[in-house]
């Protein structure tokens, strides 16, 4: 098994350049499109045949409100809105902020109503969007830019003044400017680290740099490709990071596999070319099948009717066919080229020892310890199975609820805006429940049982604990059906459909009431009898807003979930079972697999969702919950990225078995000459998303951590103890139902 040549009994191939030519060029057209691809990704939350969706919807083409797009300028440091010299400022802020991309302005100018004096003396100004060009998100820099000439204007009479922009759009914006952060952050502090284990793994400098570049280059080349699909398509600004992680992570792990490969082949006696090709063809089949597991699991992903779940499905694919296309093409021509000199930069204590093993760390540790467990598998399957388990259990506590407490990136202008508007007593307004009450026939302004339809409605909302105030038809009339027509054209755009057969009411919720409670709110609200409450048979009422979206996420998400794990975990093993020719290896791997992403989420809940030692990844408090979004991705691509060390460690025990070896001196040589690898490649994914948590953007904190600990609990536990034990245990049921003879598709292909 040590000489490549033998291992398929055929003549090695050499390297196609053409196809790495044609990839290189491919490379050098898609890297530069992928600078400020943050610029084209959304960071609104798109869900498709959601209530919150349809009442924006309701609102932009039936409503023609002026306030479907909107945001708020807090208003502080100035004199009180109700004087003479506060109302001559705002007048002035007015003025400035008019403009053609603007559809319409309310203040305390429009509606002398005490909802426009914040405690403090404050007050905001509501501004509607309505862009002649893109998004109404990219107005956001251009209306703070104004407020910053405000402030210079006023500060020399009034040295505390400050204009804080905030609102939906404005916390968009900023958290896709702390995802781009996060990003370069995580980065700086990831790829030393990287580094300095791919030198402790190679012991070269030439042949460290090589996996590096290629994650690198994968992720250029993949952030290319979502800049394009970006024109067509809705894509989450979270496509940014994942990318990230998943580019580095594969992009490194195949590198390092085909890396390794040549650099056995050289030490066997083969030429640079020939060397190539003896790579290429015992690595290249095998990245193939690791990154089509991968693509399993993101392929699940797109059947969940979330955008942002969706479009990060659809950048897995192109992550994963990036590395693997960089691996399998580029890579083994470049090595050919590279030959001897790849260990160039050799450190003295690895100059003696270049072959596969000195790098990975294989020989006779590893064996006597494949030796241990293979000895005693029913003691090592309880010493590590045990912990797993246990950890695994509280994994039954997860709450897809929000996080409570205040997790959004602290520098943002838009976050310290809303807090401002906490402090003067209106953080509600960014947080507002759209409910829309929507009759059959009667028409609400000019009928009576349709005013008081929504007249009862409106008391109801404002009947409830949770609600600070309702904004409605109701009381911006003071309950005078007669006064509709004197409100402005803008405020009766705003809630009375053009038919007149539907209005809006916004739902400011109570200081205090989290977001979670906000969502079970907005549940209680749609269970409402509609019917019976108005007293009008056949109307209905529709929740949107913040929290109405928050809530239809979270039903997507608990709605699907099951879905994702049945397809994830059926495709998986059919791919294996196809793979291996056996139906024991692939069910010990989806098993393993089940356990390794169990555990992972136990851990989430203990630290972040319970606290316990939330402190030190920089987050101050228990969340009390995790958010929806995390689960499903950390499911589909743990097991993904899991599934490389199986295919690593089984493709070499049925390639040991039919070299004559028995089963457990099959798995001891197995781990010799994988186990390095796999705690190689493990730890350097471990390290890429360990980098992660380091930023503000706390979902991607949880992933980052949920990620990391599912690789090391995998590529130690997992696939060093458990999986061997299982083999040991199970002798020649491994490879059941055709036995050696069969299960040999991924050997002759890999080599393996």
């Amino acid at each position: 098994m040590n000489n490549p040549q033998d291992l398929n009994g055929a003549v090695p191939a050499r390297p196609h350049y053409w196809v790495a030519a044609l990839t290189a060029a491919a490379a050098l057209a898609l890297a530069p499109l992928s600078f400020h691809v943050e610029r084209r990704l959304d960071t609104a939350v798109r869900l498709k045949g959601g209530e919150a969706e349809y009442v924006t919807q309701q609102l932009a083409t039936r409503f023609h409100s002026p306030f479907v797009n909107r945001v708020i300028l807090v208003v502080q440091g100035l004199p009180p809105a109700d004087t003479d010299e506060g109302t001559q400022a705002l007048e002035t802020i007015v003025n400035a902020l008019k403009g053609p991309d603007v559809s319409a302005i309310v203040s305390r100018l429009d509606q002398p109503d005490a909802i426009f004096l914040g405690r403090g003396g404050g007050t905001f100004v509501i501004i509607g969007l309505a862009p002649v060009n893109g998004s109404p998100e990219l107005l956001v820099p251009t209306i703070r830019e104004q407020a910053r000439r405000l402030e210079d204007q006023f500060r020399s009479r009034y040295p505390a003044v400050k204009l804080e922009l905030t609102g939906e759009l404005p916390l968009n914006f900023d958290l896709r400017e702390a995802s781009s952060h996060d990003l370069r952050k995580g980065e700086g502090l990831v790829l030393p680290a990287t580094l300095a284990l791919l030198l402790l793994a190679f012991g070269s400098v030439v042949a460290a740099l090589i996996p590096l570049a290629i994650g690198q280059l994968a992720i250029a080349m993949a952030l290319g490709l979502v800049a394009i699909l970006a024109m067509r398509w809705h894509l989450s600004i979270l496509v940014q990071n994942l990318a990230a992680m998943l580019g580095l992570s594969l992009g490194i792990d195949y590198a390092l596999l085909m890396v390794g490969r040549f650099r056995e082949a050289l030490s066997a006696g083969l030429g640079p070319s020939q060397a190539s090709g003896v790579a290429a063809r015992q690595a290249g089949h095998t990245l193939l099948v690791s990154a089509a597991t991968v693509a399993i699991g993101f392929a699940a992903l797109l059947t969940v009717p979330i955008s942002e779940i969706r479009s990060i499905g659809v950048a897995g694919f192109v992550v994963a066919g990036t590395s693997v296309l960089l691996a399998n093409t580029l890579l083994p021509a470049g090595l050919a080229l590279l030959g001897t000199r790849i260990e160039a930069g050799c450190l003295s204590y690895r100059k003696t020892r270049l072959n596969s093993r000195s790098y990975i760390g294989a020989g006779n540790g590893w064996k006597r310890w494949g030796r241990m467990v293979t000895s005693h598998p029913w003691i090592a399957l309880f010493l590590a199975g045990a912990p797993l388990l246990l950890l695994a259990s509280q994994a039954a506590h997860l709450s897809t609820e929000l996080p409570r407490g205040d997790w959004l990136p602290p520098s943002a202008e838009s976050v310290k805006g809303f807090h401002s508007l906490q402090r003067m007593g209106r953080g509600g307004l960014v947080q507002s429940l759209r409910v829309l009450l929507e009759l059959p026939s009667d028409s609400i302004s000019q009928t009576d049982a349709g005013w008081n339809a929504a007249a009862r409605l409106s008391a109801r909302l404002a009947s409830d604990p949770r609600a600070d105030r309702v904004i409605s038809l109701a009381t911006l009339t003071e309950g005078r059906r007669d006064f509709v027509g004197s409100l402005s054209s803008e405020t009766r755009r705003s809630f009375l459909r053009a038919d007149g057969k539907a209005t809006l009411m916004e739902l400011l919720p109570a200081l205090g009431v989290e977001p979670a409670e906000q969502i079970r709110w907005v549940e209680d609200l749609r269970r409402l009898p509609i019917a019976d409450l108005t007293g009008v048979p056949g109307a209905r009422i529709s929740v949107g807003g913040i929290p109405g979206l928050n809530a239809d996420y979270a039903d997507a998400v608990r709605d699907r979930l099951p879905r994702v794990i049945a397809l994830v975990v059926t495709t998986t093993f059919l791919a294996l079972f196809v793979g291996f020719r056996s139906f024991f290896a692939a069910a010990k791997a989806v098993a393993l697999n089940l356990i390794s992403v169990g555990a992972a989420f136990g851990a989430l809940v203990v630290v972040f969702q319970e606290g316990h030692g939330c402190s030190l990844l920089g987050v101050s408090e228990a969340t009390a919950g995790i958010f929806p979004i995390v689960p499903v991705l950390a499911f589909a691509v743990v097991f993904g990225l899991s599934m490389d060390y199986e295919v690593f460690l089984v493709a070499r025990v049925l390639e040991a078995r039919r070299c004559g070896l028995g089963e457990n001196e099959a798995i001891t040589e197995a781990l010799a000459r994988t186990a390095g690898l796999i705690t190689s490649a493990a730890a350097i994914m471990i390290v890429v998303f360990t980098g992660f948590t380091l930023g503000d953007f706390l979902v991607i904190k949880m992933l980052g951590f949920t990620l990391a600990v599912a690789v090391l609990i995998d590529a130690t536990l997992v696939r060093i103890v458990i999986g061997p034990a299982l083999l040991a245990l199970a002798g020649d049921w491994n490879w059941w139902p055709w036995g050696l003879a069969g299960s040999n598709s991924i050997v002759e292909k890999t080599g393996r």
